[in-house]
This record gives C-alpha cells, sequence and structure tokens, in this order.
C-alpha cells in the first residue's frame, strides 16, 4: 500500500493557444499547498408517512435517488511568476513565448480562461493575438477582459497527478505505475481570481473554478509522439505542441508584496451626481483630477475577479444527469486596500472626509493602479482598475490606526457595445527583467 501526499502532487492545464486543435499545449501549472477538486451529487427523497391499520401497522421510510452529478468543483493557489523568454519559438520545445526577453506569466493561460476563449483573444491591448502567424514573438503579458462579454468561456482539462514527483518515467504518467495516480477535470472554466497583498510574503493568487465531471484516467502524456502503456495494451493520447513549462524551474521570476504601491485618482470627469464644488471637487472648478496615490501607503488588500459562472445541468426523470457545460454570470470586480490614517494633504484622513461629505456624487470614480512588486522593480505585475467606486473607508483602531476602504471596479459605459468601454472594469498587465 502507498500514500499520496500533496508535496509530491503535479497540475497540468490543457489549453489551446488560439482554438485550434494543432496549437494545444499542456502547460505546467506549479500550485502550492491547499489544493482541492471534489464532485458531488444531487438527490431526491420519497418519504412514506401514514396512519397505522387495522392492526396497528404503519410504514415508515424513505428511498433515495441520484437525479445528477453536480459540477466538479477546483481551487488552488499560484505565485505570480512573470518572466523572460529566452530564444526560440512560443509552442515549440517547451517554451511558453517566442522570441528574446518577451514577457510572460508562467500562470498566464489561467487568466487567459477566464477573459477569454482562446489565449490569443485574452491578451494584448485590445484583446486580441495572432499566434498562428507571429509564434516567434508570442508575448502574453497584459491580459484584459476585451472579449469576455460571451457566453462562455474558454474551457480546459486539467490534469492533477498524484505522486508524479515520484515517477521514475516523467513522460507518461500512468495511473498504478511508480505510485502515480492521474485525475482529469473535464471541461473546466475558471471562475475566481483572488489576489492578496500580504505585504510579507510573496504575491500569490487564488484560483477557483467548475469542471463538468472528475475521471480518473489511464495516464496523461506531456510528449508529442504517442507513448504505449506500460501494460501495452494502449496508447497514451498527446497534445501537439506537448509540455510547456518555461519558468516553472527558475528561482529569480517572483514577486515581493511589500514593494507593492498605489496610484489612486480621483477622476472627477468620470463620477456623477453633485460633483461640482463637491468636497471630491478640490479645485472647485469641475474639471482638475485629484491625486491620492503618492500620500497613500499600502498596508494590505485584496483584488478579486469573479465570472459568477454556473453549469448547466438536465432534469430527466429516470437517469443520473452530467452538467452539459457553463454559461458565464455578471462580471464583478472588487476589493479593498488598507493603509494608516495620516493627516498629509491628499492623504488618507482627507480622502475619508472628502468621501463622507461628498453626499451629493452618486457614483465617484476613481483611476487605481496598483503595481504588485513596485513599479520600479523588474519583476511586477500591474493591476489597473480604471472606473472604481469608492465606499465609505472603515476605520481600525489598533496601535496604529488605520482605514480600510473597500472598492468595486466598474465600466465605463454598461450599456456600450465596445468592448473598450464595456469590459474595461480591470486590466492585468506583467513585467519582468
Amino acid at each position: 500500500m502507498a500514500f499520496f501526499f500533496n508535496r509530491d502532487t503535479k497540475v497540468f492545464m490543457e489549453w489551446s493557444y488560439d482554438g485550434a486543435s494543432a496549437n494545444t499545449a499542456l502547460f505546467e501549472i506549479p500550485v502550492l499547498d491547499g489544493f482541492s477538486f471534489s464532485q458531488g451529487t444531487n438527490t431526491s427523497e420519497v418519504t412514506l408517512n401514514e396512519a397505522a391499520n387495522s392492526t396497528g401497522y404503519s410504514k415508515r421510510g424513505r428511498a433515495m435517488f441520484t437525479d445528477s452529478f453536480a459540477p466538479a468543483e477546483w481551487s488552488f493557489s499560484t505565485y505570480m511568476r512573470p518572466t523572460l523568454s529566452t530564444s526560440g519559438t512560443a509552442g515549440a520545445s517547451g517554451n511558453h513565448a517566442g522570441g528574446s526577453n518577451e514577457v510572460f506569466a508562467v500562470e498566464g493561460p489561467l487568466w487567459a480562461s477566464m477573459s477569454a476563449n482562446t489565449y490569443d483573444r485574452a491578451i494584448g491591448s485590445s484583446g486580441t493575438g495572432d499566434f498562428a502567424n507571429n509564434a516567434a514573438t508570442y508575448e502574453p503579458k497584459h491580459f484584459d477582459w476585451g472579449n469576455s462579454n460571451q457566453v462562455t468561456l474558454g474551457t480546459f482539462n486539467m490534469y492533477f497527478v498524484l505522486g508524479a514527483a515520484k515517477d521514475n518515467s516523467t513522460g507518461v504518467y500512468e495511473t498504478g505505475q511508480d505510485g502515480v495516480t492521474v485525475y482529469k477535470l473535464v471541461d473546466c472554466s475558471t471562475g475566481t481570481a483572488s489576489i492578496d497583498f500580504d505585504i510579507d510574503g510573496i504575491a500569490q493568487i487564488a484560483w477557483s473554478g467548475q469542471a463538468k465531471n472528475i475521471d480518473e484516467v489511464l495516464a496523461i502524456n506531456t510528449g508529442t509522439s504517442a507513448s504505449t502503456y506500460a501494460n501495452g495494451d494502449a496508447l497514451a493520447t498527446t497534445t501537439t505542441l506537448g509540455l510547456i513549462r518555461q519558468g516553472v524551474d527558475s528561482t529569480s521570476n517572483f514577486i515581493r508584496q511589500k514593494l507593492t504601491n498605489l496610484a489612486l485618482t480621483f477622476d472627477i470627469s468620470d463620477a456623477t451626481g453633485t460633483v461640482n464644488n463637491s468636497a471630491l471637487d478640490v479645485a472647485a472648478d469641475g474639471t482638475t483630477d485629484t491625486d491620492y496615490g503618492s500620500n497613500i501607503t499600502l498596508t494590505g488588500g485584496n483584488i478579486t475577479i469573479e465570472n459568477n459562472l454556473s453549469y448547466l445541468t438536465p432534469e430527466t426523470l429516470g437517469q443520473v444527469n452530467l452538467p452539459l457545460g457553463h454559461v458565464m454570470g455578471t462580471r464583478t470586480v472588487s476589493g479593498n486596500f488598507t493603509c494608516y490614517l495620516n493627516d498629509t494633504a491628499n492623504g488618507s484622513r482627507d480622502l475619508f472626509e472628502r468621501l463622507q461629505e461628498s453626499r451629493g456624487v452618486i457614483t465617484n470614480n476613481f483611476d487605481l493602479k496598483f503595481s504588485i512588486g513596485g513599479s520600479s522593480e523588474a519583476n511586477h505585475c500591474n493591476v489597473h482598475v480604471a472606473n472604481a467606486h469608492l465606499e465609505l473607508p472603515t476605520h481600525s483602531f489598533e496601535d496604529v490606526i488605520s482605514v480600510d476602504v473597500n472598492f468595486h471596479g466598474l465600466s465605463t459605459d454598461l450599456s456600450s457595445s465596445t468592448a473598450a468601454d464595456a469590459t474595461n472594469e480591470v486590466a492585468v498587465t506583467y513585467a519582468a527583467g
């Protein structure tokens, strides 16, 4: 009997650069302790509860039926790992990006899966890419939600290989060989990405999502050539481009949280309500923005992006139904940041006071630029929330008094059919050096 340990597990994501099967690769996703995946069932019961018959006998009991399998749930955390490519072509010889000194993130495919239906359509300022024609210079460093207003987004298969670190044959991980068990999560969707600012730690992202079902499979092949199983009676399937793990073994592509800074500006032109001559209108001219960022230093915070997806499952009687697939719900971007209360001009105290006194402002509008790891550092990640509505800050009375500010990322124009206005709640851009 062999035991399975968390530390021996590897996770792989089967995902296409552009939706074409010829450009499908197996991306290795290094995860942290605490990962999980599970699937439950939806059941119904029939109960009996009757009065006694002439002999005093009363039927009591119940019957149980499995109606359907619930969507599988998965979650794990990864480090934020911006990386520079070396040379070669993206998708070839294990390369994630193309060319030399192109920026990519080891966890980039996960960002793509929650913001578009292919890797291509998630990157670039316009939300488009061209892997098929530009693999030699492919640079997936910027993720916006320009192509996220879809009924469904990209699905992928995810493999949890238990015992992978102990396998002597890393080309094919085979269930039952060398203490390995391979679980496949079919047609996964990414629902949530959450970034916490733990200023004493390394930048991390908590991911979660759903899948149609969980299967224990015979094997996963990380190569591009079919290989026989150990018992010799079948072939392990492959991805066309094989295993992509560029940057996984690097020790220099992490981000230190304590260097994080925030640029915070009140954008008076996009606020609604009685803005002119309000407390937020510091210049009292109705046109001048106010910069708070240089006087607000973070002590913590969070950014959460949520797709609110749901899986549809039929309800046919007399059979166990399986989930058909997902549909997207409301996209929400929210979070909070904490800082010490200070009396500097345009500092945290002024921010609280002006928000409190501007009772005629219906939607305030702040431009938030989080530079996770520091804007001047080689390795960092910029999260831009261009249209943030701030709630009233709350005070925390500890040794040093601080304030906690909740915010909500909004689009410029909810009703617009133009992606630049309707889907610009957030953008994520990596930098590496």
